[in-house]
């Protein structure tokens, strides 16, 4: 008698934490909001959201990977081709068969228009308030920064979706707990099974914002590191084309080309 009593109680128990852990999964909270999309307004908000961030940051992180590829592959080959070339205007029209997304060489050509205008306007007032030195190195600087801003594009979106993407999903989850509380105070009922299956459904949007904000987060340290070394050899390259615009020659050689 005794034993038949205790199955008897523990069956319903273990019914309860059945059905308790069937609430609590992705395709059950789905189900949930896609039958009262007002009472989950809200979370609705808070997924659509983290989707939102989640497709801009695959977005950004795929494009800044193919352009970071591409630049490490061609970057060499488009300054060294540069300084071999033995005569100056191959090596420009060389630059001007480049791509319009490879930036050295726009830095390069950059720096040739801007001593061919110096130099087309001698005895103006223009090489009277600025010298060849000068005037290519303020074309330099611009280049520069021109091509250091296009390297960052989508690293805001990365740095904001990594830092903002898990207080998203926290905001679900803190929303989420409340309507579950509110649903349990109305029916009075505070069993295993209507408890954890609101609260365990609730806590997906954080576990959805961390899933959304981790990649990012990693992604942004990466294109940081690649863009710093990057931006290294932009400083690199653009010294040695003021030296040989300014003086028709890099530092330690002879001029070789005019």
């Amino acid at each position: 008698m005794l034993l038949e009593t205790l199955s008897a109680a523990a069956a319903p128990a273990g019914g309860n934490a059945a059905s308790a852990l069937t609430q609590m999964g992705v395709g059950h909270l789905l189900q949930e909001m896609t039958a009262n999309p007002g009472a989950f307004a809200v979370s609705w908000a808070v997924l659509l959201t983290l989707l939102l961030m989640s497709g801009m940051s695959i977005y950004w992180i795929v494009m800044n990977f193919i352009k970071n590829m591409r630049l490490r592959a061609t970057s060499d080959r488009v300054i060294s081709t540069f300084w071999e070339t033995p005569n100056a205007q191959d090596a420009i029209r060389y630059m001007e068969e480049q791509p319009r997304s490879e930036p050295f060489s726009k830095i390069a050509l950059d720096a040739a228009q801007a001593a061919a205008h110096h130099q087309r306007h001698e005895g103006s007032r223009l090489v009277e308030s600025l010298n060849r030195s000068e005037f290519v190195d303020r074309a330099l600087r611009q280049a520069v920064g021109r091509e250091s801003q296009r390297l960052e594009a989508g690293l805001t979106v990365l740095a904001t979706t990594g830092s903002t993407a898990p207080f998203v999903g926290l905001l679900g989850t803190v929303w989420g707990i409340y309507g579950a509380l509110i649903r349990i105070g109305a029916t009075g009922q505070a069993s295993i099974d209507a408890v954890a299956g609101p609260v365990g459904e609730a806590l997906i949007m954080t576990a959805l914002g961390l899933f959304v904000a981790i990649p990012a987060v990693l992604a942004y340290n990466y294109f940081v590191r690649l863009n710093r070394v990057t931006n290294a050899k932009f400083d690199t390259f653009a010294h040695d084309l003021h030296d040989f615009f300014a003086t028709g020659a890099r530092v330690g050689e002879a001029p070789a080309r005019q």
